[in-house]
């Protein structure tokens, strides 16, 4: 073989890892915006069909607890069928479900949507971050795990600037319809990604659905730790996250643009937690890098929360927070995909998270019951330091497998 075609081979190789790392990040990213859209409209949402604020949470948490069914059946398909097709149908799926929730003419039809929405939430992340990692240099997968990951953030960044620039002169409906446009990328998925090496390795052994199911049960250790992890770092995130903009606006009485700074900023903390997190993981392993920024978030509460009301200083606690948190979570897709065996891959690590999803789906229920009572700085700033402490916990608690190779010598 040529040194050109060794060259051209290896360009094509890069290309296909970029597009990969392109549709797992944009899929996140627009699939969390859908999600975070309710999170900045909950309070007129719930007056419009009458309902309380705490009662609205519930159909956030419908959506969460619905995530591991998508989980199961489009982790499936990934392990069956390759991860493009997959992804392609989840992003047309849930893109079609955010449109018709702008159109639900009660509470019972936006529900029931909600519930259908968390299917497809809960089936994007595994196969794109499987698709992702696998498609990446070793070496570099921490930091590009905290940029597929920090798609989340963005998300939130982008939803936080639709409620800034639409919600005010259109009101919350045609948020929904905005959530329509992440179906334009499955037009991208067909055209410039490849499936993974690593998925053609163990589709060519062919194994059957017996076999298959006895791997997932020879490994239900690690999956129950994967499961506790998951539960502990979603705790932590939509601890953070979900009543954020709420407390912003009926505990500090900030209006919309205000808000949508804030969270804008707390955004733009993520997505640089991530990525650098990511990268001093690649260099000194996935359970320190996560361990320290958990840590770290304890010391940040008290200003997250609690600190003097000046929109400066609230708006740098929430970078330096969620720089933290998602400091943390960034590290994820590349730490459980090195932690799942190779043949399940695209249904193990995404069915771990996602159960990890339901059993933290109380968290903004839990949080809305205390505000009540506390307010909702005190309730979340409690809830949160007790997420971050027993999750520093738990990953210290389990293994590592740094920089494992994906690929044909994977059982």
């Amino acid at each position: 073989m040529s040194s050109t075609s060794v060259a051209t081979m290896s360009q094509a190789e890069h290309a296909n890892s970029r597009n990969a790392v392109i549709a797992g990040f944009l899929g996140w990213t627009l699939d969390a915006f859908d999600f975070f859209i309710l999170t900045y409209v909950l309070a007129q949402v719930a007056s419009e069909f009458h309902k309380t604020v705490a009662e609205m949470t519930f159909t956030i948490t419908a959506s969460l607890m619905m995530r591991p069914v998508g989980a199961i059946l489009f982790g499936l398909m990934a392990d069956r069928y390759g991860r493009r097709l997959p992804l392609m149908v989840d992003v047309l799926f849930y893109s079609a479900v955010e449109v018709l929730s702008g159109f639900a003419p009660s509470f019972r039809v936006f529900l029931i949507l909600r519930l259908l929405y968390g299917i497809g939430m809960g089936g994007e992340w595994g196969v794109g971050a499987s698709l992702a990692m696998e498609s990446v240099a070793a070496k570099w997968r921490g930091m590009l795990s905290g940029l597929l990951q920090e798609g989340y953030a963005l998300g939130n960044l982008l939803a936080a600037v639709a409620f800034w620039t639409v919600f005010p002169h259109w009101g919350w409906r045609p948020m929904f319809f905005i959530g329509g446009l992440p179906a334009l990328l499955t037009l991208f998925i067909r055209a410039k990604v490849k499936e993974s090496e690593a998925w053609k390795a163990t589709a060519a052994k062919k194994m059957g659905w017996g076999e298959y199911f006895r791997a997932v049960q020879a490994n239900w250790k690690r999956f129950l730790y994967l499961v506790l992890l998951m539960a502990m770092m979603n705790f932590m995130s939509h601890g953070t996250q979900d009543l954020y903009p709420t407390f912003l606006q009926h505990q500090l009485h900030f209006d919309p643009r205000t808000t949508a700074i804030i969270s804008v900023v707390s955004m733009l903390g993520a997505i640089a937690g991530g990525i650098l997190v990511g990268l001093y993981s690649d260099r000194r392993g996935r359970r320190r890098a996560m361990i320290t920024s958990a840590l770290l978030a304890i010391l940040i509460v008290p200003l997250w929360v609690f600190g003097p009301r000046v929109v400066a200083l609230i708006a740098t606690s929430a970078f330096l927070m969620q720089f933290m948190v998602q400091g943390a979570f960034g590290v994820i897709p590349a730490h459980i995909n090195e932690l799942s065996p190779g043949p399940l891959r695209g249904f193990f690590p995404g069915f771990a998270y996602q159960l990890g999803v339901l059993v933290a789906s109380s968290a903004p229920v839990i949080e809305a019951v205390l505000s009540r009572r506390f307010g909702y700085g005190e309730a979340m700033g409690a809830f949160a330091a007790l997420a971050f402490a027993l999750g520093a916990v738990v990953i210290a608690s389990g293994p590592e497998a740094h920089r494992v190779s994906f690929g044909p010598s994977e059982s």
